[in-house]
């Protein structure tokens, strides 16, 4: 039996922690994510939870923090956006050489400058190669789900890697929304406990953490990431698999919506895909053929299984929400015309910037998007591959 409840966001995030009742969780106050420690701390405080909460005094701190945590064999936890992930950065990549199963909620943000609290996703893209698991949220509840997920699957002996949870700033951590919660002693059976093989704790192992890394190894060291990664794909479909049988929710990879018989597709992530669907709806109605594929696993990322989804569909947009600032198109457009390429997919591709700095998409702009896509079709090429969505031209 499922909870009914309305939670924002970070509140189902923060729920989600509590359930889990992580060992230690570092972190320091950054909008819009501060709300995740915050109702957090009232579960330490309020003996909801015996977790280790450390109120540290920067971010890379946090992170540090958790490093730390992991390190001695703690299932460690956190929560950050936008400059503190950046403040972070140095420790990002540690966590993941150190392969620390850490989980964090990231709640996207504009990274400054100039100065924007508002939601786009150049702080996810900023760190999208460190080597960690990352998870993108349409909605409250799939930021929940996700967060249950996170630990099974980051602590799988054949992955080991840290795990973001992404969701959008302001759009989903603070906006409520009916959520569907599962019972704490569910929750605790299903994450399990965290039983490490090698910490530093462990009196009967003495190990070191953190050695100098020089020539003769290094080169393995990162290919064994790489190699954790790509395992990860399939660890994520099976903790999916048992998690659907424990809620009836269902999560792939990435989601296909009305994909079967379109002939031309909308590629997204996050809280854009809910606009995306009603706008698909609608042009349903009025008989033209268009899809979307919405991407919940970013890393690793699924290029073979995504050029295969879009194998049936003549042209492709995708939308990215932050700018790479490379001439080229944005990191998911990169991504998916890589994977079509290597995997033969030759249908036309156009990328298009949009919502930098939480500037609104609606729903109108979206379809001029599909209605760029039907011109593409009739003329079978692309003038110009690299487009903005939303900007004024003024």
């Amino acid at each position: 039996m499922s909870i009914r409840e309305r939670l924002s966001g970070n509140e189902a995030a923060a729920t989600a922690m509590k359930q889990i009742n992580p060992d230690v969780v570092a972190a320091f106050p950054i909008t819009p994510s501060t709300e995740i420690p915050q109702y957090f701390s009232t579960f330490v405080s309020n003996g909801t939870v015996d977790t280790e909460f450390v109120a540290v005094e920067s971010e890379h701190s946090a992170m540090s923090a958790c490093i730390g945590a992991e390190a001695a064999g703690a299932r460690a936890m956190t929560a950050t956006s936008a400059n503190g992930l950046s403040l972070m950065w140095e420790m990002i990549y540690i966590a993941s050489s150190l392969r620390l199963p850490i989980v964090m909620s990231l709640v996207n943000r504009a990274v400054s400058g100039p100065l924007n609290i508002h939601n786009d996703h150049s702080d996810a893209m900023g760190v999208r190669d460190s080597g960690w698991l990352m998870l993108f949220s349409e909605n409250n509840q799939e930021a929940y789900d996700n967060l249950i997920m996170a630990h099974r699957i980051a602590e799988h002996k054949d992955v080991l890697l840290p795990l973001m949870i992404c969701q959008d700033g302001f759009i989903t951590s603070h906006s409520i929304e009916n959520i569907e919660l599962i019972e704490d002693e569910n929750v605790k059976s299903f994450v399990g406990k965290y039983e490490p093989k090698h910490y530093l704790l462990n009196d009967k192992e003495p190990m070191a953490v953190g050695p100098m890394d020089l020539q003769a190894y290094l080169f393995e060291h990162k290919y064994q990431q790489a190699e954790a990664m790509k395992n990860a794909k399939k660890v994520i479909l099976e903790v999916a698999k048992d998690f659907e049988k424990m809620t009836g929710r269902k999560y792939g990879l990435f989601e296909e919506y009305k994909l079967e018989d379109a002939e031309m597709a909308i590629v997204c992530m996050n809280s854009t895909a809910g606009t995306t669907k009603d706008v698909v709806d609608h042009l349903r109605q009025k008989g033209i053929k268009a899809g979307m594929l919405k991407v919940r696993v970013y890393r690793p990322f699924p290029a073979e299984e995504i050029a295969k989804a879009l194998s049936n569909v003549k042209a492709v947009a995708v939308l990215d929400k932050s700018d790479s600032l490379n001439g080229a198109g944005g990191a998911l457009f990169e991504d998916v015309t890589s994977g079509m390429y290597i995997n033969g997919n030759t249908a036309k591709v156009v990328s298009y910037v949009y919502g930098i700095g939480g500037r609104d998409t609606t729903a109108k702009e979206i379809e001029s998007v599909y209605h760029d896509l039907e011109d593409i079709i009739k003329s079978n090429k692309v003038d110009n591959p690299y487009r903005y969505l939303g900007l004024r031209k003024e």
